[in-house]
């Protein structure tokens, strides 16, 4: 078994976004792109001689083959050890979680999340630092600036690992270490939560429906939900990570979880819905007759924060990405704890859990986590539901009536304009920027502009500084539409549109219904209809 040096060129696209490098798997299977990036990663992190990994992914197609490259490629460069989960598996917090508890030096996380996979999907490569948070701007510039410059990369030679059984065994001088990667999971999660509490639900009678979309999740929730607590043996559906996701969108959002949607507004609907995505950050969560949007998800678990053991302190604060409705913002004021608003991307929140200045945070895209981990976590947010709801004994809908007319309700909703001529996009974006000096006290569709900037962040941890972190546009009635262009999407680009409006008297429309005159005012200052002939988005959430 000897160590192999290959010569290669540097290929183009190799710029890791907000959570690694997405690209389609027949992209990522082309001659020397994963070795390409993965030799790019070792190098932007200063060389792996002597240290530990974590490895895993959330087993779509390419992560087995992945996977073997990776072990190779991280032999060939000198690291000790490499720890990965069982069959290349591992949930996203999971890793995160393993590569705190073991004092890893990073981790390799082979996930394209939210995206679809198979033959013809997505795949991704996303490199963790050694807080278990995803590698800051720093740590992707120098990725990125490697990934211009390649002349070759080391490689092993030699047979393929056994990553099906657990135990040691070695790749030349490495040590390959194969765990479980539910239990360091499932132990966290039963000393953040009351298990007996979440238990004593379910005795109860309570029902549930957890879909794990046939990816990563599935067996971290059987483990916990059914064998743990209770749940009855096939709450958790869809449990079975499959490479292609079963043909299905693994993205827990009430267009693509269509199935438990219908399930929790039918006659025997279940109690608690609840879904995750790909690689398991990600989360949805549903009440019979009742989705809870992610930005009033995050407002509800900081309002009820002190139910949960892990927060009976109280929360030192939360945070929010920009575009993430303010619903968080009036909890924190009744609270007295700060607020902090940053832009989209989790490694942002990682300064800020690391100086102990936030306990919880969260982003509008069903991302929401705390200080347990530095990755947002899908299933720690659906524990965290049960165990209000063990506490409280009220159905999810008086949970979010109450919190209504508590707060008043912020209606939220995302409009996605998908695969768009890049070009075209940049042109949009940039004619809207042009114009944000003199939008104030202009009309827009009968709203008047307040105000308009381009986000920019100062992190107040260490100074780092972020730019053109999105379009914000404020109206004299309280509402807000942010613009942004994705960094998560494989084809073209997406436009994302962010449409909010407070109200503390009405509490039931229908969240389109309520934010139309925002709709009216987007479109009217941006002309999406006109610049890209879509008339209505992509996906609605």
């Amino acid at each position: 078994m000897r160590a192999t040096t290959v010569s290669t060129q540097p290929i183009a696209g190799q710029k890791p976004g907000t959570s690694g490098l997405r690209k389609t798997t027949p992209e990522f299977m082309a001659p020397h792109f994963l070795e390409n990036f993965v030799q790019s990663i070792w190098t932007g992190i200063g060389g792996l001689a002597g240290k530990t990994l974590i490895l895993g992914g959330d087993g779509r197609y390419f992560n087995d083959r992945a996977a073997q490259v990776v072990l190779r490629m991280a032999a060939a460069s000198g690291a000790a050890r490499v720890i990965v989960g069982r069959d290349g598996l591992l949930s996203t917090p999971a890793a995160s979680h393993l590569i705190r508890s073991r004092g890893a030096d990073g981790g390799v996380i082979l996930s394209a999340s939210h995206n679809p996979g198979g033959p013809d999907g997505d795949f991704g490569v996303k490199f963790n630092i050694a807080n278990g948070g995803p590698a800051p701007e720093a740590v992707t510039s120098a990725i990125f600036s490697a990934s211009r410059s390649i002349t070759e990369y080391a490689i092993v030679e030699s047979q393929d690992v056994d990553l099906s059984v657990l135990g040691e065994s070695r790749l030349g001088d490495m040590v390959v270490e194969v765990v479980d990667p539910v239990a360091d999971y499932a132990a966290l999660m039963e000393r953040l939560f009351d298990f007996d509490a979440i238990a004593g639900l379910f005795a109860s009678g309570f029902t549930l429906r957890f879909d794990a979309m046939h990816a990563v999740t599935g067996p971290y929730a059987a483990a916990i939900l059914q064998d743990r607590l209770g749940a009855a043996p096939g709450s958790v559906v869809n449990a079975t990570p499959l490479p292609d996701f079963g043909g299905g969108h693994p993205d827990p959002n009430p267009i693509w979880a269509h199935e438990l949607m219908a399930a929790m507004s039918g006659p025997d609907a279940p109690d608690f819905g609840a879904a995750s995505d790909g690689d398991g950050d990600r989360n949805m969560i549903v009440g019979r007759n009742c989705y809870v949007a992610p930005s009033d998800s995050l407002a509800v678990l900081a309002a009820n924060a002190t139910l949960i053991p892990a927060c009976r302190g109280g929360l030192a604060g939360v945070a929010r990405s920009m575009p993430t409705s303010q619903a968080v913002d009036r909890v924190a004021e009744a609270l007295g704890i700060a607020c902090h608003e940053t832009p989209t991307g989790w490694k942002y929140f990682g300064s800020l859990l690391d100086a102990g200045l936030v306990t919880l945070c969260g982003e509008e895209s069903a991302g929401t986590g705390s200080d347990h981990l530095r990755e947002k976590d899908g299933l720690w947010a659906v524990l965290f539901w049960l165990n209000i709801l063990a506490r409280r004994r009220v159905p999810v809908a008086r949970v979010m009536a109450d919190h209504w007319q508590r707060y008043g309700r912020t209606y939220y909703s995302r409009h996605d304009y998908e695969a768009l001529n890049a070009d075209l996009a940049n042109a949009l974006m940039d004619d809207l920027r042009a114009r944000l000096p003199d939008l104030p006290g202009t009309d827009a569709a009968g709203l008047i502009v307040r105000g308009a900037d381009e986000f920019a962040y100062e992190d107040p941890v260490d100074g780092s500084r972020a730019e053109a972190q999105g379009l914000r546009i404020w109206f004299e009635n309280g509402a807000r539409a942010v613009f942004r262009l994705s960094g998560t999407g494989t084809v073209g680009a997406t436009l994302r549109v962010y449409l909010e409006r407070h109200d503390a008297q009405t509490l039931d429309y229908e969240t389109q219904f309520a934010l139309a005159p925002v709709i009216a005012a987007a479109e009217a200052l941006a002309g999406i209809a006109s610049r890209t002939g879509r008339t209505a988005p992509d996906v609605v959430t």
